[in-house]
């Protein structure tokens, strides 16, 4: 059993509940509630994002250890000289193998298939959630995100998309999905980051598939 300061210590180091330091002014630095306040339940809920609060930009920067072999990096709105140095948070092991099971997500079976890049493999992770509203969560108000890098195989980028309240359909991969796949295939061929699959036709099921709330 995994105990309630482990849990938190994850979500410190990477940077829930402080400002990322991007130098963007007004940055939000989210909630983390101290681990000796967590009931049972809100451990467990809080493991898949529900009872914490953070940025897009946080969230952005998480997916970093997955990216660099286990390294936190800083992020920042202005062009650097040189790379800032950046924080061993988990095992350069562990990142692969998390890498390996976020590029699941995207293929047949998994929950994000719109989120394919042609030519490119992709990982990520698809996410909805009831929309908080007072000290609950609304019923029928949804966020529905999918937080991405490609190339997989060698990371050039992460992409985080949020959609606020969509319609209809609300899940995370086939609501938030396709803008990934649109801005990250810009964004790499802007780039020239040469393909890393041979993958000429993507197949989406006729179905959403669904996915945990």
């Amino acid at each position: 059993l995994m105990q309630p300061q482990t849990l938190w210590q994850m979500f410190d180091e990477v940077g829930f509940g402080r400002p990322p330091q991007s130098g963007f002014p007004g940055e939000a630095s989210g909630r983390v509630r101290p681990y000796k306040t967590w009931k049972p339940i809100e451990q467990a809920t809080m493991s898949y994002g529900h009872g914490i609060s953070l940025s897009l930009m946080q969230l952005a920067r998480a997916y970093t250890i997955f990216t660099n072999d286990g390294e936190l990096k800083p992020v920042s709105f202005m062009r650097l000289d040189q790379p800032l140095p950046g924080k061993q948070v988990i095992r350069p092991d562990t990142a692969r193998k998390m890498r390996d099971m976020l590029m699941t997500v995207t293929q047949p079976g998994g929950t994000a298939p719109r989120a394919q890049v042609l030519g490119f493999t992709v990982g990520g992770k698809t996410g909805t959630a009831h929309k908080q509203e007072g000290r609950g969560y609304a019923a029928s108000k949804y966020i529905s995100s999918f937080v991405g890098f490609a190339p997989a195989t060698r990371p050039r980028l992460i992409v985080a998309v949020m959609i606020d309240e969509p319609q209809g359909q609300h899940y995370g991969g086939p609501v938030a999905g396709p803008v990934f796949a649109n801005v990250a295939a810009n964004a790499l061929r802007a780039l020239n980051v040469p393909p890393d699959s041979s993958v000429t036709n993507i197949i989406i099921p006729k179905e959403p598939l669904e996915e945990s709330m």
